[in-house]
């Protein structure tokens, strides 16, 4: 009866201790977690001023981008009307040939190929 006694208290000091391990482990992976959250929020917070400080730049720009946007239609007309009043390129030949010439190719000759005609 003293040995089964015995085994008992081992077991549970055993899992006693398992589970102080355990949220050992845990609380040092919440710290690295907390700390990495803090410094994510310190990166946040500094990004939010520099956006407080550029935000009347972006206003002006959209604005600017709105009236190119409005007057695009006016000017692809414009351009509409200007390439039907264009001279056409004068047509140029199907196959276009060198200035030097066409060229041969001596591989024929030199497999001793010689073509009739």
């Amino acid at each position: 009866m003293t040995l089964m006694v015995v085994l008992s208290v081992l077991a549970v000091v055993a899992l006693i201790a398992g589970l102080a391990f355990y949220l050992f482990w845990v609380g040092s992976l919440l710290t690295r977690v907390a700390t990495n959250l803090e410094e994510s929020s310190e990166s946040v917070s500094r990004i939010d001023s520099d956006a407080e400080k550029i935000e009347p730049g972006l206003q002006h720009i959209n604005r600017s981008g709105a009236t190119v946007a409005g007057a695009l239609p006016l000017l692809y007309g414009f351009a509409e009307n200007i390439v039907k009043g264009a001279t056409p390129q004068p047509e140029r030949p199907a196959v276009a040939v060198p200035a030097s010439g066409r060229r041969q190719s001596r591989l024929m000759e030199a497999v001793g190929y010689r073509p009739l005609g």
